[in-house]
């Protein structure tokens, strides 16, 4: 299981700091969020790029509903190549919220759901060097295949996760078509688990997902205990899941003790996650 941070917020200073010490901690990845106005996370994302060397790169998430599709595969494909191959996009509806600007785009749950599909299948088509899309919400056609060309990323392909609502049938099938999945769980009033994602990843596996599928949990650990931290990440490690990322959500975005909180969890390093097989022999 690889190990990131979602970063909260903070000054582009902060953060590109903050990814900074997330590699030289030896943590595996940083994301940054989306916002409709605030701290650009392309400009952002490429900062961190030339600063770093080996952790992935991403956003968690895009509002992709919201945004054009080509103008986010420039992005990923730039962020790609000054990455030398570490950038990660995902993706979702966007979370209509009472703080959501009023920006005119599209809440219609529906039609955001179009809106994400062919999306995702645009960026797709970009990204693999093809540069025209006829489709039912966007045309993209470009007579200049060096542009095209030129702007290919380093992967291939570029990972794009995706948000999925487990165990809705429309939003399990948008996984299969993405490179990994950000669960969420719709299992009446209760949290959801480890058997969740286990009954999700099954289901997957049975409709043709990829085998290397990234799954991602999220959650929060205690930076001065181990054995505490390993203790809420390993059900999940055991469940399937790739990658734990580490979140501070509790806290208004970019208030000190937020921005402070999360620096001295990313300095204390990842959780430690041991393979099952390492538990069975130690417990021998």
């Amino acid at each position: 299981m690889r190990t990131g941070v979602i970063l909260p917020g903070g000054s582009a200073g902060e953060q590109l700091e903050q990814a900074v010490l997330a590699e030289e901690a030896g943590w595996d990845g940083v994301f940054v969020w989306e916002a409709a106005y605030g701290i650009d996370a392309w400009t952002l994302l490429g900062a961190m790029a030339a600063r770093t060397k080996r952790i992935k790169l991403g956003t968690l998430l895009t509002p992709l509903p919201w945004r054009r599709p080509w103008k986010v595969a420039s992005q990923v494909a730039t962020l790609d190549q000054l990455s030398n191959g570490r950038a990660i996009l995902t993706v979702g509806l966007g979370a209509v919220v009472g703080d959501l600007p009023r920006t005119g785009d599209e809440t219609d749950l529906r039609r955001r759901a179009e809106l994400l599909d062919e999306g995702i299948d645009l960026i797709r088509t970009l990204l693999a060097g093809r540069s025209e899309h006829r489709g039912a919400n966007f045309t993209f056609e470009c007579d200049l295949d060096d542009q095209v060309r030129v702007a290919q990323p380093v992967q291939d392909p570029v990972p794009i996760w995706v948000v999925g609502v487990w165990p809705r049938p429309r939003s399990m099938r948008r996984v299969l078509a993405c490179d990994g999945v950000v669960p969420q769980y719709d299992v009446g009033d209760r949290e959801g688990t480890p058997d969740d994602l286990r009954a999700m990843r099954a289901w997957l596996d049975q409709h043709g997902a990829r085998p290397d599928l990234d799954v991602v949990a999220e959650g929060e650990t205690p930076r001065d205990d181990p054995v505490a931290a390993a203790a809420v990440v390993e059900p999940w490690a055991d469940a399937g899941c790739t990658w734990w990322l580490e979140t501070r959500w509790e806290l208004p975005h970019h208030v000190p003790e937020r921005i402070h909180e999360i620096r001295e969890r990313i300095a204390a390093g990842p959780p430690p996650v041991r393979s099952p097989v390492r538990r069975v022999a130690a417990q021998r």
